[in-house]
Formats: structure tokens, sequence, C-alpha cells
């Protein structure tokens, strides 16, 4: 059995922890170290006022005057990313960083590990970090729980699971996180 821990918007979480100001308002992130100034997540307020990932920011700016437009902040980045690691490590000893903002646990144990992990994402919440999770028998699945999750889906049957979702799921899913991590 796995588990798969996702922090949707983790770019934009990281950059906006502990900024309550901004709570609310339309805001996008670019990468500062790109050679071309790009939108790479959004929250939804900015979504909502017709910006999208892949504009530049005048472009987004052009769709919402208000929008606010923040670069990356790495160092925020690895803490948020060291948090997460550390509150799945509460879950199991066998724990992988798959990605930016995802963690995958493995349980060797047949055991029910959906109490544990909603433990881990009310813990997660109260540190004001988004998070939500999949737990299926294969990683791959729970990958893909954890981005349809509210906050965690457990899949019982894999396959059927799998047969039911539009492929559009999976290229929203790999859209929200940026890469493909399996």
């Amino acid at each position: 059995m796995f588990a798969t821990i996702y922090l949707p918007g983790f770019y934009l979480q990281a950059a906006l922890r502990h900024q309550s100001d901004l709570e609310g308002k339309a805001v996008a992130l670019i990468d500062d170290r790109a050679k071309k100034a790009m939108i790479i997540q959004l929250n939804s307020a900015a979504e909502e006022a017709g910006v999208r990932r892949g504009m530049t920011p005048s472009q987004g700016l052009a769709r919402c005057l208000h929008l606010v437009v923040k670069t990356r902040k790495r160092s925020q980045e690895k803490l948020l990313q060291e948090i997460l690691l550390h509150f799945a490590g509460t879950l199991a000893p066998l724990v992988e960083s798959t990605g930016p903002g995802i963690a995958t646990i493995q349980f060797k144990q047949k055991t029910n590990p959906k109490t544990e992990v909603e433990r881990v994402i009310g813990q997660l919440k109260e540190t004001e970090i988004l998070a939500q999770a999949g737990i299926a028998a294969t990683p791959d699945a729970s990958f893909l729980a954890a981005h349809l999750a509210k906050p965690v889906l457990k899949v019982e049957d894999v396959t059927k699971f799998l047969a039911s979702l539009p492929i559009e799921i999976l290229a929203k899913s790999i859209e929200r996180s940026g890469e493909v991590h399996f």
C-alpha cells in the first residue's frame, strides 16, 4: 500500500508562506532564473481573472490589473519540502521525496492507513500548508488519487479507478504539479 502526499501549487505556497496580506488577491509566480519570465503557477483568484500559466507577467497584468507577481523562493521551497518529508516520515519509515511538493510513503504492514494520513493532512493544515493525499496499491495510482483528493482519497480497486479516469485528469495532474513524477 502506498500513499502520496501532494502540496498543490507547491512553488506558490512556498513563495506566499507567511504573507497573509496577499490572501484573496490574484497572485502569479514567475521563475526569476528563466531566460524569459513566464507565469509558472497562479492562485484561483488570478485564474478566475483570466490569467493562465505560460503567460508573461505583462500578459497577466493585461488580464488582471491588480495581479501581484512574485518570484520563486527556493529557500522556502526547500524548507517546505523538509516539513512535508518530516510529516510523511511519521507515517512509515519508507518515504521518498518524489518531486517538488510530493512525498510517497510505502506501508509494509497490511493496515488501513487512511486515518493516519488524514491526521498528517490535518497537521499540515494547522501549519498553514495545503495538502491532499491519495492512497492506493501502487505508487502511480496513489499519485493520481492525490491530485483528485479532497483532502484524502483511498482507492480500493486500482484497475477500476484508472479505467474510470478520463485522459484529461492525467494532463491536469501533470499541469498542476508542473512536471511528471512517475
